[in-house]
């Protein structure tokens, strides 16, 4: 997986840093990705990524309906449909989001030339399962900020082990069908009547990743729970150190809160976003230095970074 940050400003874009945005790209799905949130000009900043085509584009998770996580939606959905080879999309996100869709579509008349199924989530506070299939489980659950907003736990499946290629040499099969089958668990029949099984020459399945997105969100316990021993946790950053009170009058996070989030949920990584207008880069990195004092593994998003998943802790630029 590549996670690609858009976006990773806080209620208006600066020079430096747009509105909240970011895709999760799958290179081994021939390049389909999804976002997360979708403030006003991304899908501009999708342009200057050519790998990342809306024609690969299949779901949409939005967070929470607050404008700079939102208002890029429309006109994205709308481009899509001059996109040659765009199927059906889904968007998932909380109560309002149909509404919100609908009632911008019928006012401009559009006419979108793809399928659009639009699934908003449960009002609760429990984990809910938002999608299940043979690639991945995500779960969501409502954080602590001024409207609903959720976060998303992406979990993917366990990995086929990989075929022991010298046996397979040493048995006789060579690349080709049967390589296919083994693969997927399925016996394979010899000449001479011998039956190759699977787990005789497949290694054990590799554990799958788990990437957590949080929405904008105060500290609270279902932001540490669906952060639980995540290979990269993604968490709100608005506020420096010592703006606390200032940060849960708004129902969002100091860097220093999203660093304590990462450590008390074992995470493996930690990458902040979101951060204040009022804090130029070179702000943000100091920032980061000091709250690695308390969650060493931390990185600061900027517009354009990348980052492999799992990662080490340099990242990738």
């Amino acid at each position: 997986m590549q996670l690609i940050f858009l976006g990773t400003g806080a209620g208006r874009p600066t020079l430096e840093r747009n509105v909240t945005s970011i895709a999760l790209q799958f290179p081994e799905r021939h390049n389909r990705f999804w976002l997360f949130d979708a403030g006003e000009g991304t899908q501009h900043r999708l342009l200057g990524i050519k790998r990342l085509k809306l024609s690969k584009l299949d779901k949409i998770f939005i967070t929470h309906l607050h404008g700079d996580h939102l208002y890029g939606l429309p006109g994205l959905l709308t481009s899509r449909s001059f996109i040659e080879g765009a199927g059906k999309l889904t968007v998932y996100g909380p109560p309002g989001l149909k509404a919100y869709l609908d009632g911008i579509m019928d006012i401009s008349e559009v006419h979108l030339d793809y399928e659009l199924e639009i699934v908003e989530l449960a009002s609760e506070k429990m984990e809910q399962t938002v999608l299940e299939d043979s690639f991945c489980r995500i779960v969501a659950m409502e954080l602590d900020h001024r409207i609903r907003c959720y976060g998303y736990r992406i979990m993917e499946s366990p990995k086929t082990g990989s075929l022991d290629l010298e046996k397979l040499k040493r048995l006789g099969i060579s690349p080709g069908p049967e390589y296919g089958k083994l693969k997927r668990g399925e016996a394979v029949t010899l000449k001479d009547g011998t039956v190759i099984r699977s787990e005789e020459v497949l290694s054990s399945p590799k554990k799958g990743v788990t990437v957590t997105i949080l929405g904008d969100t105060a500290p609270c316990e279902n932001a540490v729970k669906l952060a639980h021993e995540a290979d990269l946790l993604v968490h709100e950053a608005t506020f420096a150190s010592g703006l606390e009170e200032k940060a849960a009058a708004y129902g969002h996070s100091t860097i220093t809160q999203a660093a304590r989030a990462a450590r008390e949920a074992r995470a493996k990584c930690l990458v902040v976003t979101h951060f204040s207008a009022r804090y130029a880069a070179d702000a943000v990195e100091r920032m980061a230095e000091e709250a690695r004092s308390v969650f060493g593994n931390l990185h600061a998003a900027a517009d354009g970074r990348e980052f492999a998943i799992p990662m080490d802790a340099a990242g990738e630029d």
